[in-house]
């Protein structure tokens, strides 16, 4: 098989010297913000140029000693500007075809000379053509009388040094922003790969001695309770491929976390008997709302966990959301032995490191705008209360 040949690039647009992005204008928001194209580009140019001919027109009339009216200055400072300007504008254009992209290639004292040999030039030219298009008697004499071109040199050099200067210092902002850019991408990045490895990694923590004793008591009770075992077998298959189902899930549902819930507290439930009781408050409408995969497990595990098997009476788990405004509220109850008696989660940490982990996935996946809460159930027990933006 031949080897993919490559097409051949194409000479670096204007635009990334002095159109769109990188045009002197780049430092209004809104110009950053437009797409590039080559007629905005000729737009910017010409609103640049107009600029630079009312600073000249202002300058002209406060340093004139003629008595002459401002508008008498607008005319001639305007078709200058716009010659000078528009002659750069292609000049750029052209040399960076005629070089396929050079300028753009290169940097430091090459690039320099190269530009601000350009620019004089242009200004030289520029102003011999504004001076046909007023109509001057002498157009070409910034070209062929010495004296004039002596006198225009260095006003051509610190036009130079100016424009290059200001185009210098919109490639850096663009640079800048670049940059800026694609760390914030790389963090998103870094962000998203976080909160994937530690979805997988609390997705394949079932908690070994949670299956174990669960597989023990089908075994323990396969010849005694067979019908107990079996369902009992029935619900932790339930449980296993409701959350292999997860695993494979970037996204999941507030009811399909409810029914991983469901089959693990229903597990427990055969273990524990009578000591646990449980409730799932969630209206049909809020089922379908979009949360993050194993979410409420760790929540609904530390409830059980910490809060009802230490207890001898053990207790109930209530299951509840509700949707206020623009944030979804999901909050799970326990009438187990609370914060006070709890010596994982701690009122001061507001949890240990489960719930620390938890709170790290929010953030990863949220921002700020979701938020963990544990709070004190009277008259005992404890509330953990996970808020939500509704997108």
């Amino acid at each position: 098989m031949s080897p993919v040949q490559s097409e051949p690039k194409a000479a670096p647009e204007f635009s990334r010297l002095v159109g769109g992005n990188s045009h002197p204008l780049s430092f209004l928001p809104i110009v950053r913000r437009l797409p590039k194209s080559t007629l905005l580009d000729i737009v910017y140019t010409l609103i640049w140029n107009s600029a630079i001919a009312v600073f000249f027109t202002i300058m002209s009339y406060l340093f004139n000693r003629s008595g002459a009216d401002i508008r008498s200055f607008w005319w001639p400072c305007f078709v200058m500007s716009n010659a000078i300007g528009f002659l750069i504008h292609f000049s750029l254009v052209f040399g960076s075809w005629l070089t396929k992209g050079w300028p753009e290639r290169v940097t430091g004292l090459p690039r320099t000379v190269y530009m601000l040999t350009l620019i004089t030039l242009c200004v030289l030219l520029g102003s011999s053509l504004g001076l046909a298009l007023l109509g001057n008697n002498r157009p070409l004499r910034y070209l062929q009388d010495g004296e004039a071109v002596a006198r225009m040199l260095p006003f051509a050099l610190m036009m130079a040094f100016f424009i290059f200067g200001v185009l210098a210092s919109a490639e850096k902002r663009i640079r800048a922003e670049a940059e800026s850019a694609r760390q914030r991408e790389l963090i998103a990045a870094n962000s998203a790969l976080l909160a994937q490895a530690q979805l997988r990694a609390l997705q394949a923590q079932i908690e070994p001695h949670f299956l174990y004793n669960t597989l023990a008591n089908v075994v323990s009770l396969i010849e005694t309770q067979p019908s107990t075992a079996k369902q009992m077998l029935e619900r932790l298959i339930d449980f296993l491929r409701a959350n292999l189902a997860a695993s494979r899930a970037e996204m999941a549902t507030l009811g399909s976390e409810a029914a991983l819930a469901s089959a693990y507290l229903d597990l427990l439930k055969m273990r524990m008997g009578a000591r646990l009781s449980y409730r799932i408050e969630i209206a049909e409408e809020l089922r379908q709302f979009p949360i993050a995969p194993m979410l409420l497990q760790p929540l609904i595990e530390n409830a059980v966990s910490h809060g009802l098997e230490p207890k001898v009476d053990g207790g109930e788990i209530c299951l509840s959301a509700e949707k206020s405004g623009d944030m979804l509220t999901i909050q799970i109850f326990d009438t187990g032995v609370g914060i006070a008696a709890n010596g994982v989660v701690s009122q001061k940490s507001g949890g240990g490191v489960g719930m620390s982990n938890l709170r790290a996935r929010l953030q990863s996946l949220y921002g700020g705008q979701a938020k963990l809460q544990l709070l004190d159930n009277s008259p005992s027990g404890l509330i953990a209360k996970i808020c939500l933006p509704v997108n």
